[in-house]
């Protein structure tokens, strides 16, 4: 079944919620919810992140299990919330930013492609795409600073703690001792200046915006086909309906919209986290790893953060932490599309203006 197809059954048989412009939105609420909302999931996934961040900088392969059971065994909880804190007070703005450009550029994008003639189905995916790579481009300048102190965070004390093998010796952090987000701010500030809160940012842009753009775009198209199955579906099961030209059509409740919402996230994720993996790799050793040289340590370059990946583990090394960052990938878009939407309707200046 074609795009198009799919398209105009789920037209005519599911009865969807009116979409949510920009202008529709009162901004406060929408800000002071989802700050709230969004600190939430953060708190409820922050855990893979850690797992995802020590695989990666780790010169051998070691699994999520073994990896997560020594966290608990020589650190605690505590350990899987290393530098929490600091993430959080970075993810308050930087979704501030995120949300600011994803919801103007969808409405301005997205009017735009349908003045120039092309179908709701290429206008939506040409709009989501657009909107997520302003969105990550936005929400990176203030996130880059918070993710470099936050994963030198994460993995401060792992190798005295953690991980006991020599062999599994992570190579050339940082020496420092960070006290907290505030101490690791000051000492990175002082050792490489405002350069070094933003190590990594090239690539961090190169990682986020694609996969972003490829997540929204790939995450409109997976809903109207999945809503366009369902239409199908509908009108074989009400076929004296459909025959008749009277039936009222499929109205989706609360519970199906949220199960669609979480099969499209999870679908779009497992795409974008294949095909951007290796960068995320580099752009982590590249934020919590030093090189030496003349005895001095000196941040890594892209070539040399490549080149001792490749010796560690050849191609496949880029792509340690692949589970951790699906799963996370999958629960955060799936968490964050489904509190998204909710955030939009709760936020929403007139609530009567969805239903018709």
């Amino acid at each position: 079944m074609s795009l198009s197809a799919a398209e105009d059954n789920s037209a005519s048989e599911i009865h969807l919620p009116a979409d949510i412009d920009w202008h529709m939105l009162d901004k406060s609420k929408f800000f002071f919810l989802g700050a709230a909302l969004f600190s939430g999931v953060s708190a409820a996934l922050y855990p893979v992140v850690v797992l995802k961040t020590r695989q990666q900088v780790l010169p051998t392969q070691i699994s999520s299990l073994k990896l997560s059971l020594s966290i608990m065994s020589h650190e605690g909880v505590r350990g899987f919330y290393r530098g929490f804190g600091t993430s959080l007070m970075g993810t308050i703005p930087a979704r501030a930013l995120y949300m600011t450009a994803l919801e103007v550029t969808k409405s301005n994008v997205g009017t735009a492609t349908v003045r120039l003639g092309f179908s709701d189905t290429t206008a939506t995916a040409i709009a989501n795409a657009a909107a997520g790579l302003s969105s990550a481009m936005a929400a990176q300048e203030g996130w880059t600073p918070i993710d470099v102190v936050s994963q030198r965070l994460m993995v401060q004390d792992c190798n005295g703690s953690s991980i006991k093998s020599s062999k599994n010796m992570i190579p050339s952090s940082s020496s420092c001792r960070y006290m907290n987000g505030i101490d690791a701010f000051r000492k990175i500030l002082n050792a490489d200046g405002p350069r070094g809160l933003y190590r990594g940012f090239g690539i961090s842009i190169l990682t986020y915006a694609p996969s972003n753009a490829v997540w929204w775009a790939s995450y409109s198209v997976a809903h109207r086909l999945v809503w366009g199955g369902i239409g199908c579906y509908a009108s074989k099961k009400d076929e004296n309906a459909v025959n008749g030209g009277g039936g009222c059509g499929y109205r989706p409740g609360s519970k199906e919209m949220v199960a669609v919402q979480g099969v499209c996230a999870a679908m779009a994720s497992g795409v974008s986290a294949i095909i951007t993996m290796p960068l995320d790799t580099i752009k982590t050793r590249l934020q919590v790893l030093d090189g030496e040289e003349n005895g001095r340590t000196r941040p890594l370059t892209v070539m040399q953060t490549v080149r001792n990946l490749v010796k560690e583990g050849g191609f496949v090394a880029c792509y340690r932490g692949l589970g951790p960052r699906w799963v996370s990938m999958s629960m955060s878009a799936t968490t964050m599309i489904t509190t998204y939407e909710f955030l939009k309707r709760l936020s929403t200046k007139n609530r009567d203006s969805l239903t018709s």
